[in-house]
This record gives C-alpha cells, sequence and structure tokens, in this order.
C-alpha cells in the first residue's frame, strides 16, 4: 500500500476515533436533558449574535433541513430559541437564542469546560495550539469539497 493511502487512513482513523470519544464524554457532561445536537446550535447561535435560518444552521452543521428542522422544534418547545417568520420572505423563518437559551448554553459549557480543559492540560497547551492550525486547515479542506 502506498505511504500516502496508509497514512490518510491512520489519520482518519484518528479523528474518527478522538470524534467519538469526545462526542460520548461530551454528552455525559451536558446537564439532563440537553443533547449534543441543542448545544451545538445554541453554541453557534450565541456566538454568531444572530438570527439564522434553518437553511443556514442546517448548511453550518452539515445535516438535512429536516434533521435541523427537528432540532430547532425541539429547542423551541424547551423554550430555547425564538423562531420567528422571514419578513423579508414568508416561506422562510429566523431563529434566535432566547434568554433561557443562553442560560441553557452557559450551564451546558460550565459542565464541560473542567472536561475540555483537563484534556488540553494534561496534553500541554503548547502541543494543543500547535496542532490547531492543521485541524482547522484540515476541516477547512473538507468543508470546501462537501
Amino acid at each position: 500500500m502506498d505511504e500516502n493511502h496508509s497514512l490518510a487512513i491512520s489519520l482518519f482513523s484518528e479523528i474518527l476515533m478522538a470524534d467519538q470519544l469526545a462526542r460520548s464524554r461530551l454528552s455525559k457532561a451536558l446537564p439532563k436533558g440537553m443533547e449534543l445536537s441543542h448545544f451545538s446550535v445554541l453554541n453557534h447561535l450565541a456566538r454568531a449574535g444572530l438570527e439564522r435560518s434553518p437553511a443556514q444552521l442546517a448548511k453550518a452543521f452539515h445535516v438535512t433541513r429536516g434533521a435541523m428542522t427537528n432540532t430547532i422544534n425541539k429547542l423551541e418547545v424547551a423554550g430555547y430559541v425564538h423562531v420567528r417568520p422571514d419578513w423579508d420572505d414568508a416561506r422562510r423563518k429566523m431563529v434566535a437564542i432566547s434568554p433561557a437559551g443562553r442560560k441553557a448554553r452557559d450551564a451546558a459549557l460550565a459542565s464541560i469546560i473542567p472536561m475540555i480543559s483537563e484534556v488540553v492540560s494534561e496534553l500541554g497547551g503548547d502541543r494543543v495550539r500547535s496542532a490547531l492550525p492543521i485541524l482547522r486547515e484540515f476541516r477547512v479542506k473538507l468543508e470546501a469539497e462537501d
């Protein structure tokens, strides 16, 4: 097997396993009843500070519109987001994080930060900092091909 093929397989295997383990640990650390997908959308809306359409959210998370609509509906029922019609295009909706959603996101962050910080501390801040540009470039490359 070509060395690049072997290297690519090793890289993807490590990333996929790390993703699975990170999701599992994060899910266990989240407040009761909050799913990782819910936290991810709330965190995205809080960081963006702007409303987003379901289509924009689906694109940002690389999921179908149906999957995002399902997540948004659950967040709306929980009172974590406000959904309103788009005043410019009545066919679309706009989603914004609610004050309760911001509190839930902050509580989720507070519950996962110790676990994440411990991992970074064990690896070493300098090593993590040096890995970030490579991981970011890897993500951007995959997004460009999506």
